[in-house]
């Protein structure tokens, strides 16, 4: 490989891309450059593509200096198959595209678009995409494909080779192919003659070697992705067809697949689930093979570690106990288009095992609450091992293919081989139907000792996979870096020297992925291994899954929680190895914004992780460490005279408002935002708030008292100038009489805050010191009546510290539960916007605030695509970047007609009203309007 003038490259990048689009320091690279596997390698160059043109002229420059590159969709491969040390393409969000033919038959997706949304857009037809990985809710749909990644309930019929129904592809010398389009293919046949030839004459070479044809026939039989897909040599005969089916699984190493068009699969409703025990792991095997010969849409096994590793899980249906130390479980799925499908199938089930045979019989639960705790159970088990794990270790998760005749011997011999490596804490579970078993351990890469008994692990596996079994290597997860050694053993030489033949022929300069899924080094498995150092007790779990990353307001803007750990581990690794060095200090110069700045702290994070991992408290944490004794003074002083503080706050917002009056609109913007740039005044809006002061509020009814617990915004903030929207306690007064209740505040409330400001930027003596004091206050009528907070971060926080004493209440549960029942509604006509906070997704009200909502008007749009509004209390005007990225998609995704917006949070409520151009109120508002 000759040197490469990557500073040449970058500079050359930026005659294509917008510089932001093109990420060299060595914290973003390093971060950006991280996936889900073991591996680690820094990318020298980031470019974050957002069009097939880009991804084109990217080729071009790197061909010229002859520069490797990598694509990367979500990166939540685990095989170090989207890793490099060269150029890695990232996907932005111009790759998010979404189309569909009549009834949803046939799905156009862009490689950027996550698999879970697709599901989504796809729900109105009852249909859904084949492929069903258990990262689909992050894995994204060109990852999906260039894995020929499956699940739970895909099997081999419904993955991406067996769904694809046509393709756009970029090959590596720039050209494009769209099989969807009669005259690209003609176009392409044309100037490409070449090379169809070329892949016609290896698919007859295939074909016409008997043994080379049935050796993958008979390897396809199970769930295969070690090596190509080479089974398109010996299913289809037009070279454009073989093409695009070698693509997928290709991992990145053949083309850019720029668009992706499945066939899609029914998604049926009518479901049921059931968790039968087995005394012993054969048993349930062959329940395996009698259930394989019925129409259950599922098959999971857990064997006895798997089962002691969830056993605390909530509706666990047996006492893991008291179970044999041979004991396995089933957890099985029946799906049918109607009821009385599902039926008739659960019949079939039930009659294909023998009662007997269990220690629990063979129930099947139409209940989704319990059937989503079996699920949870059977998706716990990973993590588990995961969360145990020894500090500074990291997680091997892989996946090998038996065949299902011979599962119950195949899983003994692979539960004594874990154990004979010293592996004696190591899972397994998985895919029964398919034959396909996950195994999961902990694994330490510190010193030599560790990787020597991972490798000698590795060589006994692939022997007892392929040299005893015939089984599969991968499965499911791809070949990546870590099978790359063993795809010859596993396929011989004939058909692994194919492969070579094709990698050759599409990607002649090896520049696509190389390295990866085919590999002449015996030992690339064991090296550039990630290491996991320490650095913080909140963080250290977590195993890089990027699951987390969908939900977080910063991702694509700066980090993802995913990257700020990653970097914190840099920082560590730095601080003890060159803390002094210019690229240490480069990089905690980067981490400062990166990675602190504008993380909005929302946490939601933790709600998605596997590991429950909260990163919004270790950015905390290190707010925290760096606030020095005058933050902390000043601190204490802000919460010591917080009515003071509040008053001065109603001053500057009245301040703003009469000089919007004074200067109009567009003026007042200009100098706001020279402000905010030059002397990081927070930034004004046309949605800026009045200054508002407390007012005696009569509520005219004697009835039953409520204590409401207005938050500081509420307090300070009231409508922008030109709305006449009452302030909430008024409406709140207002609508709590009509139900029977009258509404008390408590007494000096102006100094009482649940102290989040201050715990949201490391201040955490003054936070709780306030939360006490806000909790004792209350608790003095909290145990007469009920307390209610009106904004749910409040709520949230101060439920937190409630103890028997009281139960805070958020507005939604009161409303929903004490408010509502009590009045007529009658639903406004027109759509409204819905905004669900943070808060109130991780108190688990989400569906309770929608459907309070539903209740009061006819048609409610809560975005799919807007999570957390990215305001965070304050960042909303001094970081607005943060704002500005979490609700980017936030106007296109509300139609015109919809003009009013309901929310939970004062703050949140600015911002949207701001990105929306729609007026956004509390979802008290809207309770009024339909009980007036």
């Amino acid at each position: 490989m000759p040197d490469i003038d990557y500073g040449a490259l970058a500079q050359a990048f930026r005659s294509l891309l917008p510089e932001e689009a093109i990420v060299t320091d060595p914290l973003r690279t390093f971060a950006y450059g991280t996936d889900a596997s073991f591996y680690r390698l820094n990318p020298r160059i980031v470019v974050i593509a957002e069009s097939e043109e880009q991804v084109r002229g990217v080729l071009a420059l790197c061909r010229a200096q002859k520069a490797p590159v990598t694509f990367r969709a979500a990166g939540t491969s685990l095989s170090g198959q989207a890793v490099t040390d060269s150029v890695l393409v990232s996907l932005g969000e111009g790759f998010r595209s979404f189309g569909f033919e009549p009834e949803g038959a046939i799905a156009r997706l862009g490689p950027s678009l996550i698999g879970g949304d697709a599901n989504r857009l796809l729900s109105p037809f009852g249909r859904k995409i084949g492929p069903d990985p258990a990262s689909i809710a992050t894995a994204k749909i060109g990852g999906i494909a260039a894995n020929n990644a499956s699940g739970m309930c895909c099997g081999t019929g419904q993955n991406s080779y067996y769904t694809l129904a046509s393709m756009r592809v970029v090959l590596a010398d720039g050209a494009v192919l769209d099989t969807a389009d009669p005259q690209s293919v003609a176009a392409f046949r044309a100037g490409h003659a070449a090379l169809l030839d070329g892949l016609a004459t290896i698919a007859r070479d295939a074909r016409e070697d008997a043994a080379t044809a049935e050796r993958i026939r008979h390897k396809f039989r199970l769930k295969n992705t070690t090596g190509y897909a080479i089974n398109a040599l010996v299913d289809f005969e037009d070279p454009v067809d073989i093409l695009t089916h070698l693509m997928i699984g290709s991992e990145g190493t053949l083309g850019f697949l720029s668009r992706i068009d499945y066939q899609t699969v029914p998604d049926y409703r009518d479901k049921a689930s059931a968790f039968i025990v087995f005394a012993d792991l054969p048993s349930a095997c062959r329940a395996v093979s009698a259930l394989k010969r019925t129409p259950v849409e599922a098959v999971e096994l857990l064997d006895r570690a798997a089962l002691e590793s969830v056993k605390s899980k909530s509706g666990m249906p047996i006492e893991v106990d008291g179970l044999g130390p041979g004991a396995a479980a089933l957890l099985v799925e029946a799906r049918g288009p109607d009821q009385a499908a599902l039926k008739e199938r659960i019949a079939l089930a039930q009659a294909a095992i023998d009662p007997a045979t269990t220690l629990n019989g063979v129930r099947f639960s139409h209940d989704p609450v319990e059937c989503s705790r079996y699920w949870d159970i059977r998706k716990g088990t990973f993590p588990a091992v995961g969360g145990k794990r020894p500090p500074g270790t990291t997680v091997i998760i892989e996946d090998v293919a038996f065949p299902v005749e011979r599962l119950a011997e195949a899983t003994a011999d692979l539960q004594a081989l874990l154990h004979a490596h010293g592996y004696d804490k190591a899972i397994i579970f998985g895919h029964a139907l398919e034959g396909n078993l996950h195994f999961v351990f902990a694994q330490g890469f510190e010193d030599q000792s560790e990787i020597s008994r991972y490798a000698v692990f590795m060589e006994a596996l692939s022997e007892l996979v392929v040299g005893k079994y015939d089984g599969s290597l991968k499965a499911e997860h791809g070949t990546g870096r870590n099978m790359a050694p063993f795809v010859e053993r596993e396929w011989g030489m004939r058909a692994t020297r194919l492969m070579r033949r094709i990698k050759a022929l599409l990607d002649p300069d090896s520049l696509l992925n190389p390295g990866v899924l085919l590999n002449d080094d015996p030992t690339i498995h064991l090296k550039n291994l990630k290491p996991m150092p320490k650095v913080s007790a909140l963080v250290d779990s977590c195993i890089e899954c990027g699951f987390c990353e969908p939900q977080c307001p910063s991702h694509g803007l700066t980090f993802s929680p995913r990257q700020r750990i990653v970097s914190g581990r840099e920082l560590a690794r730095l601080a003890c190895d060159d803390p002094t060095s210019a690229q240490a200090t480069e990089m905690k110069q980067t981490f400062a914004y990166a990675a602190d700045e504008t993380c909005a702290g929302c946490s939601l994070c933790s709600t998605v992780c596997p590991l429950e991992i909260n990163t919004g408290d270790f950015i905390r944490s290190l707010r925290a460490e760096q606030a020095g004794p005058l933050a902390k003074k000043i601190g204490g002083g802000i919460g010591d005279h917080f009515a003071a503080t509040l008053g001065a706050t109603r001053l500057a917002l009245a301040g703003a408002d009469i000089a919007h009056k004074v200067l109009g609109t567009s003026a007042m913007q200009a100098a706001a935002r020279v402000a905010h740039e030059k002397f990081s005044a927070p930034l004004w809006t046309p949605a800026f708030p009045r200054g508002i002061w407390p007012k005696p509020v009569s509520s005219g009814w004697e009835g039953e008292p409520v204590l409401f617990f207005e938050s500081c915004a509420s307090r300070a903030m009231g409508a922008p100038r030109g709305d006449d929207s009452e302030n909430l306690r008024e409406v709140a007064t207002r609508v709590f009489s009509r139900a029977g209740y009258r509404l008390v505040t408590p007494e000096g409330q102006d100094e009482l805050c649940c102290g989040q400001p201050f715990a949201s930027k490391g201040l955490a003596e003054t936070a709780e010191r306030k939360v006490k004091e806000l909790v004792q206050k209350l608790a003095r009528h909290g145990r007469k009546i009920p307390v209610v907070f009106d904004t749910s971060p409040c709520a949230a926080r101060a439920k937190s510290f409630s103890g028997d004493d009281y139960a805070p209440l958020d507005l939604v549960e009161f409303l929903t539960l004490h408010v509502a029942p009590k009045l007529d509604l009658r639903p406004i006509e027109g759509p409204v916007a819905l905004h669900i906070t943070c808060s109130v997704r991780k108190m688990g009200l989400a569906d309770i605030l929608l459907g309070l909502a539903q209740k009061c008007a006819q048609q409610v749009i809560a975005p799919a695509d807007v999570k957390c509004c990215g305001f965070a209390g304050d960042k909303g005007f001094v970081t607005p970047e943060l704002n500005d990225h979490a609700l980017r998609h936030l106007r296109t995704s509300l139609p015109l007609e919809c003009m009013e917006g309901y929310s939970t949070s004062r703050t949140c409520e600015i911002g949207l009203a701001s990105h929306s151009g729609r007026r956004y109120r509390s979802i008290l508002h809207l309770l009024d309007q339909a009980t007036a």
